[in-house]
């Protein structure tokens, strides 16, 4: 316990490896920040097989825009999030539901500001009676009929708060057949602004540190050509850990879209790499089908842990609904 305790640590918030697959999860601004009129995302990561009782996490996202009118240089996001993890011999788990809240207005011709809000509740529990302690080893089995003499732990509920804000500056090359895109978004979030206490026994006082995150994506279609390059940073910090992701696609449209117009939509396939300092290497596979996209990732883990693990980190994929639409505020059926 106390070897991995680092590692615990990190792993307080979610941590999935699909970063691009997870924005409401990097920011409560990108709530409704994206081209689409609706979206929803599914995410299930199981990680470090070899410790046995893995980790194994789970995320859903909603969120979709409101009041989206020509007439207005504004509208406003609106989205909930679940997520639940579970690990160790007492399967404790900790489940999480938000309520994600956005604004979101036009800056100039190709950029977007928007800042957001999210607020719910986050729930623990566990299993603490397959617990076993040194002291209740008898010589040849661990018997729980003798009274380990640790203290009840117990179930408990706490309040969340999160913020965030978030830029977007894009810009789009139309054609009859095709339309190419450069894009960027620079986004923060702040996670867990009110330092719930984490109440594991009676009068428990740890409180969860403020999780940072900073993240910067982008699209580049690369003009006259097929191919589409996602460069993507992120650095998280959570009280003294901080974390490094960065990576990027590279996506071979197999058939190009009209993103802005959308009289046609587009197939891709991409292959990424992406490296998490100092723990694991990424490799990526997405598959974007008109509306739906499926991504599969596997964490190689080259951390000090790899004795145990044997560089077998962990399994992700991810399915995501995305209704298209025009660009953020191009000109479609809802402006006019």
């Amino acid at each position: 316990m106390f070897s991995l305790a680092g590692f615990v640590m990190r792993g307080q918030d979610l941590h999935f490896s699909q970063v691009n697959e997870t924005p409401l999860f990097l920011s409560p601004a990108n709530t409704g920040f994206y081209n689409g009129y609706f979206r929803a995302i599914a995410n299930y990561k199981n990680q470090w097989a070899a410790m046995n009782n893995a980790f194994q996490t789970m995320a859903l996202s909603i969120d979709g825009g409101l009041f989206k009118s020509k007439k207005r240089p504004a509208f406003m996001g609106i989205g909930l999030t679940f997520f639940n993890d579970q690990a160790g011999a007492a399967k404790l788990r900790k489940t999480s539901a938000m309520l994600n809240v956005s604004g979101l207005v036009k800056i100039g011709r190709h950029s977007a500001l928007s800042v957001g809000l999210a607020g719910g509740t986050a729930a623990t529990n566990a299993n603490y009676n397959k617990l076993t302690y040194a002291n209740q080893f008898d010589g040849n089995n661990f018997n729980t009929a003798i009274d380990s003499r640790e203290p009840l732990y117990r179930q408990y509920t706490t309040v969340d708060v999160s913020a965030g804000a978030a830029y977007e500056y894009a810009s789009y090359k139309k054609d009859q057949d095709h339309d190419d895109v450069s894009s960027f978004k620079i986004a923060f979030g702040a996670f867990h602004l009110n330092k719930p206490v984490q109440e594991f026994g009676p009068g428990s006082s740890y409180k969860i540190p403020v999780r940072y995150a900073y993240s910067f994506t982008s699209v580049f279609d690369l003009e006259d050509t097929k191919f589409t390059l996602t460069p993507t940073f992120i650095y998280q910090t959570q009280g003294k850990y901080q974390e490094w992701f960065m990576g990027s696609y590279v996506k071979y449209r197999m058939s190009t879209g009209t993103k802005v117009t959308g009289e046609k939509t587009q197939n891709a396939i991409g292959f990424g790499v992406f490296y998490r300092a100092k723990d694991a290497l990424v490799p990526k596979l997405i598959f974007d089908l008109g509306d739906y996209s499926v991504g599969m990732s596997y964490d190689i883990n080259v951390s000090g842990y790899r004795t145990a693990s044997n560089y077998k980190g962990g399994f992700e994929i991810s399915l995501r609904y995305n209704k298209l639409a025009s660009s953020l505020f191009e000109s479609r059926k809802e402006f006019k």
